[in-house]
């Protein structure tokens, strides 16, 4: 009697213990390039696309394109109004079945930024942990290179920008002049600038932007050391100029919008979710052995 109840107990355990263990299935990853570049270059975010599914198999990966096709993807960074560009992947993103539990992001330079924007403006779906390689957070004061370096386009975009980025018909047709960041103007910049000074809540504080931004698991800054791109570099991590002057760099624990924790960074860097790291090189000049170890293993599995 008793041997059939044990027997009966260890046919159902025995089933339990020989069903081998399923692989956890990695969250989605939804990335946005930067200037001059495009959702699927192949040497660019095609091949980071690539990497991602040969170490995390079945990943969905979703490359934001701005257009129908390539060319109007990268012509949109130059010319399409950021402000409709983060509307618009809001509304993809939202559309997407596969990204209904969550994903995380990953943002190329100015894509970071944008990406950014999304995770404080459109909540849902949730943005679970945020990657941002080289963005430029607290904008630009100069715009030294380009994604290609004798680009007519990036030529004609900074001549214009040193002239005059907070022109109504520059800010609303310029996306680089939307975040463009006058550190001898802050008050010109703080009510002309249609995109960054309003993420970044430099005037009235919009706190659904920092409630959403608290919701985060991690907020990872990556800044190049030699980055001849982002001028300054420290706007990768929120450091800019200090008002006033072009020379000097005021850190971002220092910086109004961390003291006035007016973005919720300061609460997210005091519970260990801002991670600040730097990589050896220029502009997103990054090797895949680094990008899996400091990302992709301790952030997207």
């Amino acid at each position: 009697m008793w041997s059939f109840f044990l027997i009966a107990l260890l046919i159902p355990l025995s089933a339990c213990l020989s069903i081998p263990p399923q692989p956890l299935v990695a969250k989605p990853i939804v990335m946005w390039h930067g200037m001059g570049d495009c959702c699927c270059n192949p040497l660019s975010l095609g091949r980071i696309t690539k990497f991602l599914e040969q170490q995390m198999p079945n990943v969905y990966v979703k490359s934001i394109m701005i257009g129908n096709n390539v060319v109007e993807d990268t012509e949109n960074g130059f010319f399409m109004n950021v402000n409709d560009q983060v509307k618009m992947v809001c509304e993809q993103l939202a559309s997407d079945s596969q990204l209904n539990e969550g994903y995380n992001a990953i943002g190329f330079s100015q894509g970071a930024q944008f990406l950014r924007a999304v995770a404080q403006r459109c909540p849902s779906p949730r943005m679970l942990n945020f990657i941002s390689l080289g963005g430029q957070h607290q904008g630009v004061y100069g715009l030294p290179n380009c994604f290609y370096p004798q680009h007519k386009i990036c030529d004609y975009v900074r001549k214009l920008l040193n002239v005059g980025a907070y022109w109504g018909w520059l800010q609303n047709d310029f996306v680089q002049a939307e975040y463009w960041h006058d550190p001898l103007n802050e008050e010109k910049y703080r009510r002309k600038s249609v995109f960054l000074a309003d993420i970044n809540n430099e005037l009235a504080v919009n706190e659904s932007y920092r409630q959403n931004l608290l919701n985060l698991k991690s907020f990872v800054m990556v800044q190049f050391e030699e980055d001849s791109m982002v001028e300054p570099k420290d706007s990768s991590w929120f450091g800019f100029y200090t008002p006033g002057q072009g020379v000097e760099i005021t850190p971002l624990n220092q910086s109004r919008i961390y003291l006035e924790d007016r973005l919720g960074l300061r609460e997210l860097d005091k519970s260990g979710r801002l991670h600040f790291l730097s990589v050896p090189g220029d502009h997103l000049q990054f090797t895949e052995d680094w990008f899996k170890s400091a990302i992709i293993d301790k952030y997207l599995r």
